[in-house]
């Protein structure tokens, strides 16, 4: 039977783990069975370069810890070895580095992940790793935002450039309401022809 202290450890992990759940925009879990120290290291690298927080927990822990979010369809996948990929800020950086990492090593698995307080499939999983993230997003807006203001801009300076001053360009002249013309006067009616 395990200690007191062994059962406080594991109290505070399991707490620990509920918060992360509870508080975190999404996360991927992975098999990371049969990746070597050096490709572990590596993802190691690469997550925490986009802020991704990578962690190896008992799947016992992490199911009590998934129980208490309401994340119980993780269950079924909380078998063998189990590595979870959470971020706080950025809904797609587990997915995305996960993925393209999984393109080089085949070693790695994803099972499962979830997004905004839900258990996603591994299609989902597979999706969101292809959205881009937030800031590309919001610069792809700005671009199509800025690109009619821009066209305009090099219009006006392709004007200047090739000698057209403001005062040459002349405003359309108003349209001037033309008067109605009158109705041609019917044509009069053909007498019948003789017989």
């Amino acid at each position: 039977m395990p200690s007191q202290k062994v059962l406080d450890e594991k109290k505070q992990i399991v707490a620990g783990l509920t918060d992360q759940f509870r508080n975190a925009v999404s996360g991927v879990l992975v098999d990371y069975c049969g990746l070597t120290v050096e490709q572990d290291t590596q993802l190691r690298n690469k997550l925490r370069e986009a802020g991704v927080d990578y962690k190896v927990v008992k799947n016992t822990l992490t199911r009590l810890a998934a129980d208490a979010v309401g994340f119980n369809e993780l269950d079924p996948i909380l078998n063998g070895p189990t590595a979870l990929a959470i971020s706080m800020t950025d809904e797609v950086a587990p997915a995305k580095v996960i993925a393209e990492f999984a393109k080089d090593n085949d070693k790695l698995e994803i099972k499962s992940g979830f997004l905004d307080g839900r258990v996603i499939s591994l299609d989902e999983v597979k999706t969101l790793a292809a959205t881009p993230n937030r800031d590309t997003l919001i610069a792809k807006i700005m671009g199509s935002l800025n690109a009619p203001v821009s066209k305009l801009v090099r219009t006006l300076q392709a004007l200047v450039d090739n000698g057209v001053e403001p005062a040459d360009i002349q405003k359309p002249a108003p349209a001037e309401s033309a008067p109605a013309e009158e109705a041609p006067a019917e044509a009069p009616a053909e007498a019948p022809a003789a017989e």
